[in-house]
C-alpha cells in the first residue's frame, strides 16, 4: 500500500481507477516521474525484446527504425545507443529529422518525400541487419528484401491498417491484401529471419516480462534510457491528444493525466 509502481495491462488504462493483478505492477525507480513511468513498459518492453531477444543487435550492426520519433521508436533508438557503434536508420518526417540526429540517428529518412529503401542502399549497398516493423502491408517485403545475409525482420504492428481519422476500407484491403508472406522452404534459401512479436499476447509469461524490466529499470538508473515526453493531455482533452499522434506531430509518447496539471490550473485562476 502506498507503493509507486507502474502497471502494464491490454487496456483500459484511460480511467482515474484501475485494477491490476500485482503480477502486472513494477515498483518505479527512484527519482522517475509519474509521465515517465506511464511512458516506459509498453514502449521500451517492446523496443528491448524485438531488438536484443530477436534482434540479438551487437556492435557494429545497423538497424532500420520505423516511425523513429514515436513511443516505441525513440525506445529503440536509446537502447541500440546501449551498443557500440550502432549505425540508426531511421523514418519520419523531415520536421522531426534535427531531434532524430539529436538523439543518435545516423540517417534520417523522410519516408513521404523519399524511397526509404532505395536511401538505405545508397548509404548500405547490403543492406542493414535488422529491421523493425510496424506497418506491415507492402513494407514488411521491403524490409525483408532490405535484410543483408543473417538479418532479422521483426514486425509488431500493422500501422498502415490505420489510414487517417475515418476507416478507408478500400486501403485497408489493400494493405492486407499485400501483407507479406514467406513459407519455411524459401526462407532456407535467403539466410534471414522473421520475427514477430504482440505484446499484449505475454500475458502470462510473468518471469520473462519481469526480466526485461529489471533490466530497463536498471538501464534508467544508470541514465542510460529517459523516456520522452512529447506531450502531457487531461482527460478532457483526449481528443486534442489523439489528433496530436493522427496529424503526426508527436515526437515521443503523449501522455494523458486525470487532471490538469496543477499549474496550469493556477494559471488559469489568475
Amino acid at each position: 500500500v502506498g507503493d509507486k509502481v507502474m502497471v502494464l495491462a491490454r487496456s483500459g488504462l484511460w480511467q482515474e481507477v484501475v485494477n491490476v493483478p500485482a503480477s502486472q505492477t513494477f515498483l518505479m525507480p527512484e527519482g522517475m516521474s509519474f509521465e515517465e513511468a506511464a511512458a516506459l513498459l509498453v514502449n521500451y518492453i517492446t523496443a528491448y525484446m524485438i531488438l536484443f531477444d530477436f534482434g540479438n543487435l551487437r556492435p557494429n550492426q545497423s538497424v532500420l527504425i520505423h516511425m523513429a520519433a514515436g513511443g516505441v521508436g525513440t525506445a529503440a533508438i536509446q537502447l541500440c545507443k546501449t551498443v557500440e557503434n550502432v549505425t540508426i536508420f531511421g523514418t519520419a518526417s523531415a520536421s522531426k529529422h534535427e531531434a532524430l540526429k539529436e538523439s543518435g540517428v545516423a540517417h534520417p529518412i523522410d519516408y513521404r518525400t523519399m524511397d526509404y529503401a532505395e536511401e538505405v542502399r545508397k548509404i548500405s549497398p547490403k543492406g542493414v541487419d535488422i529491421v523493425l516493423d510496424p506497418l506491415g502491408g507492402s513494407d514488411t517485403s521491403k524490409a525483408f528484401n532490405l535484410l543483408k545475409p543473417m538479418g532479422k525482420l521483426i514486425t509488431y504492428g500493422v500501422a498502415n491498417l490505420l489510414t487517417g481519422q475515418k476507416k478507408n476500407l478500400m486501403a485497408m484491403a489493400k494493405t492486407w491484401w499485400n501483407q507479406f508472406s514467406i513459407n519455411a522452404l524459401q526462407l532456407l534459401h535467403h539466410n534471414k529471419a522473421v520475427c514477430g512479436y504482440h505484446l499484449g499476447y505475454m500475458d502470462e509469461e510473468f518471469e520473462l516480462v519481469g526480466g526485461v524490466v529489471a533490466k530497463l529499470i536498471n538501464l534508467y538508473s544508470q541514465g542510460k534510457i529517459k523516456p520522452k515526453i512529447d506531450s502531457v493531455w487531461p482527460f478532457d482533452q483526449v481528443a486534442d491528444a489523439m489528433r496530436q499522434m493522427q496529424e503526426k506531430k508527436n515526437v515521443g509518447k503523449v501522455i494523458l493525466v486525470p487532471e490538469a496539471p496543477k499549474e496550469e490550473s493556477k494559471k488559469e485562476e489568475n
